[in-house]
């Protein structure tokens, strides 16, 4: 029977060691951005640009980008490393389909728990980014009603 699939413990392992893994990188991303964030707002604290503001909410979001990207590297790299996919470009591109959105079947029959595993990996990350960000957008609009108000009642 070769479509029996029981989970391994191996898989179960390495899944689990993947998972952490991305947390961690994760954290120290968010954590990062927070540090980027918070700097710029002090350098930039007596600014009432709409633009500096947008800027920095832009950089935010890269830097929440390239943590992401670095996440899909780690499971690409696993990935390759044991022989379940053919190429790096491959590698990366199913990694990434299935960070974002849950694309199974790519993986050998002994690796399947991965494919969930990573999707899951990437729900976690993504809402912990999308709370990072609204953290950091609803600072700055709030901060931009605020210099608004004091226009309008200025005029």
């Amino acid at each position: 029977m070769d479509d029996l699939y029981v989970i391994s413990f191996e898989e179960v392992l390495y899944g689990s060691i993947l998972l952490a893994l991305t947390m961690a990188i994760h954290g120290g991303g968010m954590l990062a951005t927070l540090r980027v964030n918070d700097s710029l707002h002090e350098r930039f604290r007596a600014s009432e640009s709409f633009l500096v503001g947008v800027g920095i909410i832009i950089l935010a979001s890269w830097i929440m980008l390239m943590t992401s990207l670095v996440e899909v590297i780690v499971w690409a790299g696993f990935f390759m490393l044991k022989h379940a996919q053919s190429g790096h470009s491959i590698a990366m591109y199913n990694a990434l389909l299935n960070y974002t959105e849950l694309q199974a079947g790519y993986l050998p029959q002994r690796w399947h728990l991965l494919e969930g595993l990573l999707g899951l990996a990437g729900l976690m990350t993504m809402a912990w980014s999308a709370g990072t960000l609204y953290a950091l957008v609803d600072v700055f609009q709030k901060q931009q009603l605020a210099i608004y108000a004091r226009r309008r009642q200025r005029s």
